[in-house]
């Protein structure tokens, strides 16, 4: 009989394996904005899109630490299949909040591939059972392959009344897509924007937005104790830290590899790895990264052992992590800005993924939760007893 740690293990060792096939496709997904089927279809085989959906619909419902094992690896190779795949298993298992007959919707199979839009760019209008939707929401990662897609959107009364705040679930083939990501970073995200033209939404695929954060939405089977109840904000910050460690790790290794033999322009050095100031470069990036991975790994076991006894984490506990996902990310920006910087005029090229690991860095870290500034203001203010002033937390 196969065990759940052989089955999590199995995932790991497939997207090892799919390695190469990843990195070869990466430069054509940037060039097409979108990642290329069989990078879909290979990491969709490996088990991926079922880590984050419950055991009971055939899923794998793996571990926190383990599915951000998988995220890492997979942009070690590619950073935008690492974000994408990030945001359809974050995702997938924010739909795990849900009552259990929008589960039953979404997870039938045992596996599913989830986008969102979290800022409020629609409106739902309450009808006889359930409600209309309509808006726009840009920067929809993955919307482009994804098989549902759930949006933040303002509530309101017959009278036009804003009321509430909420979250919608819908099958993404009832909404239309734009073609609008044209972007310096994160090229291959297929980031468009998503429309909602009246689209009607039953009331079990609605949820209130806070009760939704709190993981305390009714009806379903899930709630409490289960080992996989996170706190919302602090998960999704938590799987962003370890995509961006995983491009970090990837933009090192290239460094690293690239090395012997080659020269410093100008200069009379003909091997850069001999160079005393190429030996504190690597250092100095190894160890910015390896620090990165100590916060995440410090904050992924803060919130496997809340989940593991059914408690969300204290405020204090999320505003440290939302800091230091920030700080680690600002960690790995430095860390591959450095070996950027060092790898002299070739590594524009666009032959060379270096530069494609830094852009996607420079571009995922300007992302609203992971911006260094904001973040460690929040984190900040708790520190020093005073209110955060954010409610992304």
């Amino acid at each position: 009989m196969t065990t759940t740690v052989a089955m999590d293990e199995a995932v790991l060792s497939r997207v090892c394996e799919l390695a190469p096939v990843i990195r070869s496709n990466a430069r054509a997904a940037e060039d097409a904005g979108w990642l290329t089927p069989n990078t879909i279809d290979a990491l969709t085989e490996a088990g991926v899109y079922s880590m984050a959906v419950p055991r009971r619909f055939g899923g794998l419902e793996q571990s926190l630490a383990d599915q951000n094992s998988v995220l890492a690896e997979i942009a070690r190779s590619c950073g935008s299949a690492g974000w994408v795949s990030m945001v359809w298993v974050s995702t997938a298992w924010m739909v795990s909040l849900f009552p259990d007959r929008a589960q039953e919707e979404v997870f039938k199979g045992g596996r599913a591939r989830v986008s969102g839009g979290f800022t409020p760019g629609g409106t739902l209008m309450q009808v006889e059972d359930g409600y209309m939707l309509s808006g726009s929401w840009p920067f929809n990662t993955g919307s482009r392959g994804a098989d549902w897609n759930l949006m933040d959107a303002l509530v309101k009364d017959p009278d036009g009344e804003v009321v509430g705040e909420s979250v919608a679930l819908v099958p993404l083939s009832q909404m239309t897509l734009s073609d609008d990501w044209n972007v310096s970073a994160a090229g291959g995200t297929g980031s468009v924007t998503s429309k909602a033209d009246n689209i009607f939404v039953p009331f079990h695929r609605v949820a209130d937005a806070e009760a939704a954060v709190m993981g305390t939405l009714s009806n379903r089977s899930n709630a409490g104790a289960t080992g996989r109840n996170y706190g919302l904000y602090s998960y999704v910050q938590t799987q962003s830290l370890a995509t961006v460690a995983g491009m970090g790790q990837g933009a090192y290794d290239l460094f690293v590899d690239r090395l012997p033999g080659r020269a410093i322009s100008h200069s009379s050095w003909d091997d850069q790895s001999d160079h005393p100031l190429t030996h504190i470069h690597v250092a100095t990036a190894a160890n910015k990264i390896a620090a990165a991975k100590a916060l995440l790994e410090k904050m992924t076991t803060l919130l496997q052992s809340r989940a593991d006894v059914g408690v969300e984490p204290s405020w204090q506990e999320k505003a440290d992590i939302r800091g230091q996902v920030a700080f680690g990310i600002e960690l790995i920006r430095e860390a591959v800005d450095l070996l950027y910087r060092a790898s002299g005029a070739s590594v524009i090229s666009k032959n060379i993924p270096l530069q494609r690991f830094h852009r996607d860095i420079q571009g995922f870290a300007q992302h609203g939760l992971l911006q260094t500034n904001t973040s460690l203001e929040v984190q900040g203010r708790m520190l020093l007893g005073l209110d955060p002033q954010n409610h992304f937390l």
